[in-house]
């Protein structure tokens, strides 16, 4: 289908979708969840398709986690948009009311942003999560996924659009693109006489790409090279939780753990137990060089870091680690090489803690739990759109009152100027 088409499309079911009642677009959401169970066989064999050619293709362990669908996250993407059902409807909320000298009432409100264009990779989940997000808010969306996951995200846009036609509701509040061009990538990040927004998912080339080529306005997404310190006063046992919890419990995610922070003092006792403990899921650890020589004896993978290790999300069993002297020397290495999404430190000094709260450039700072807590379903948004690692319009985890805008509504009695 011509892209221009599609843009019309979005814009006019658009119209439509930001007069909805929130009873109306609830009941929907319902539909859809109850389709998404009913289709799971047709979109299970979609996904097992890619899930093949990835496989063939050569696709890393953490891009086929993300590419990977099977009953349990079916449904769990139902339960999500059910979550959804449940939030509280932002359209149309009065942000702020005044009353003019001259009578005027003129309210702020809460408005649909329009049509969101979301370009992302291998992760079918978005197709659901980013349709949801934008439907309770009132937006049409227009899905340009990777070609990875292209029939998987057919299965489950079809699915989408049946149980909107089902309702009465313009299927195209939802459209995929499907074609894998780049040419046909670049055309839809310059649309914008039809696509209001550009949200990225996926990787840092992904996001970068955008960034540097959209004509449209972009809400950075970052990748994640998520940071944890170990200041001196932590407390062991929470210390190895937490980073095997953010490491290895799903490591093709963005909140995954990249990086480690050890204080000086501490790193002779914490160190050892870390590497036992990722052992257990063979993670490999590429360390400076003061760490390395408190590692060189033990059982493990290590290896040497390089500099370009400081900057890089791995999405894999791979973690960098540095030695550091104090909070502070932690602070400015995770200012420098951060990607501003997800950064932890674990102490038990409230002064630490709070300074490194108060200085960490990202959208999310933890004190004593892992960095996988970044979520919009945990952080009771719903199923989220994607974290913002930006700091206009919209920081962290983007909920539904982040895929809204407003404006002004004035009220009068004949008033002139």
């Amino acid at each position: 289908m011509n892209l221009e088409t599609i843009g019309q499309q979005a814009r006019q079911a658009s119209y439509a979708l930001a007069s909805l009642s929130s009873q109306t677009k609830n009941d929907i959401l319902k539909t859809v969840a109850q389709s998404l169970r009913e289709n799971q066989d047709q979109i299970l064999r979609a996904n097992e398709q890619d899930m093949l050619k990835g496989k063939q293709k050569g696709l890393n362990e953490g891009l086929l986690d993300r590419l990977k669908l099977d009953s349990d996250r079916l449904e769990a993407m139902a339960d999500s948009v059910l979550e959804i059902v449940e939030l509280e409807d932002p359209v149309g909320e009065i942000m702020e009311e005044r009353i003019l000298a001259n009578g005027l009432t003129i309210q702020k409100k809460r408005v649909p942003i329009g049509v969101i264009g979301i370009i992302y990779e291998a992760r079918p989940n978005v197709t659901l999560d980013a349709f949801s997000i934008c439907f309770k808010s009132g937006n049409a969306v227009v899905l340009k996924g990777g070609s990875d996951a292209l029939l998987s995200n057919m299965a489950i846009t079809e699915c989408i659009q049946k149980s909107l036609e089902q309702c009465g509701i313009d299927p195209f509040a939802i459209q995929l693109i499907k074609s894998t061009s780049h040419e046909d990538t670049q055309r839809f990040m310059s649309m914008t006489k039809w696509i209001d927004v550009i949200i990225p998912r996926g990787s840092a080339r992904l996001i970068q790409s955008v960034m540097n080529n959209a004509k449209v306005p972009v809400i950075e997404t970052g990748a994640g090279n998520c940071h944890i310190y170990i200041d001196q006063y932590a407390d062991l046992r929470k210390a190895v939780e937490i980073v095997y919890n953010a490491k290895t419990q799903r490591i093709g995610v963005c909140n995954a753990a990249e990086s480690l922070l050890v204080q000086r003092d501490i790193a002779p006792q914490i160190l050892p137990r870390i590497q036992k403990r990722l052992n257990e899921k063979n993670v490999c650890l590429r360390l400076d060089e003061e760490a390395y020589a408190i590692l060189k004896d033990g059982q493990g993978r290590i290896e040497h870091a390089s500099d370009q290790d400081w900057g890089m999300e791995y999405l894999d069993y791979i973690l960098s680690v540095k030695i550091v002297s104090d909070v502070q020397e932690a602070i400015d290495h995770i200012n420098r090489y951060s990607t501003h999404h997800s950064e932890c430190i674990v102490t038990e000094d409230s002064q630490a803690a709070q300074q490194f709260l108060n200085q960490i450039d990202s959208a999310c700072v933890y004190w004593n739990a892992s960095t996988r807590f970044t979520d919009g379903g945990v952080f009771g948004l719903g199923a989220e759109i994607g974290i913002s690692t930006g700091k206009i319009h919209a920081r962290g985890p983007m909920g539904l009152k982040e895929m809204t805008t407003y404006k002004y509504t004035i009220y009068g009695n004949g008033q002139v100027r």
